[in-house]
């Protein structure tokens, strides 16, 4: 049967300085062969070569920003604000959809005429040349909920692709962590989840500085309890480390 379905995407690209990354990630979402998408940019007023690349592409993206903003999650934020599509979905500059085809697939894998509240699926570690390193740690699982992040974070935030209408604002409490936090949030909402089965993107690996991954872990665990409570998050942690001594 023919699949008749055609959302509509708004893919949401933050950034700032990344002239040396960007192009790449737009290339991979005006080449798509899907064409119901609304291409935002939402750039915190860079001071390298980014305005220019955005203005190369300029006519194949529907809505562009370019100002201070207060880091991260309020650029994110912004976006949302902008966005006006069935789904949205972010990609930071660097990363790229897996495929030219990618989002057709998507919308193929759906096997009714009910759009999911979330869709979601694998992702590809690729080093700054785009070559292939290897597949994301941490897995999706065959069928996903809100519990499932007790076990981290076992979709990549440019995996997880959510109806816009159930999309909440970033909290800017957290710093580094806030992605981790809103795909619970939204999970929480959402009745249906799809698991696409596909690999979507292929994420940069430019690694984070020891601190920077401190202070992710650290904010991960304030917000399992908030959403899982301390005691068993607590338990989750032992668990994970008294089966990491035994493997050794």
């Amino acid at each position: 049967m023919h699949n008749k379905l055609t959302p509509r995407f708004s893919v949401i690209t933050v950034t700032y300085n990344a002239q040396h990354t960007l192009e790449e990630t737009i290339l991979s979402v005006v080449s798509q062969t899907y064409h119901h998408i609304e291409y935002i940019i939402v750039d915190g007023a860079s001071t390298d070569k980014t305005a220019q690349i955005i203005e190369k592409y300029r006519e194949h993206i529907a809505k562009v920003v370019s100002e201070k903003d207060k880091g991260l999650y309020d650029a994110m934020n912004k976006g949302l604000k902008l966005a006006t599509g069935d789904y949205v979905c972010f990609l930071n500059a660097g990363d790229c959809f897996h495929a030219d085809n990618t989002l057709q697939q998507v919308v193929h894998s759906i096997k009714d005429n009910n759009l999911p509240d979330i869709l979601y699926g694998h992702t590809a570690i690729v080093d700054e040349k785009r070559h292939f390193m290897r597949m994301r740690r941490l897995e999706p699982p065959t069928q996903l909920d809100w519990r499932s992040f007790r076990q981290g974070m076992l979709v990549c935030h440019q995996a997880f692709i959510l109806k816009r209408a159930l999309a909440p604002s970033y909290d800017m409490r957290y710093r580094y962590s806030a992605d981790f936090d809103w795909c619970i949030r939204a999970m929480k909402k959402a009745k249906t989840l799809h698991n696409t089965r596909l690999t979507l993107i292929d994420y940069l690996d430019e690694g984070l500085t020891t601190q920077n991954q401190q202070a992710s872990l650290r904010e991960r665990f304030r917000i399992m309890c908030r959403h899982y409570g301390y005691v068993s998050t607590v338990l989750h942690h032992a668990w994970f480390i008294v089966r990491a001594v035994i493997k050794r």
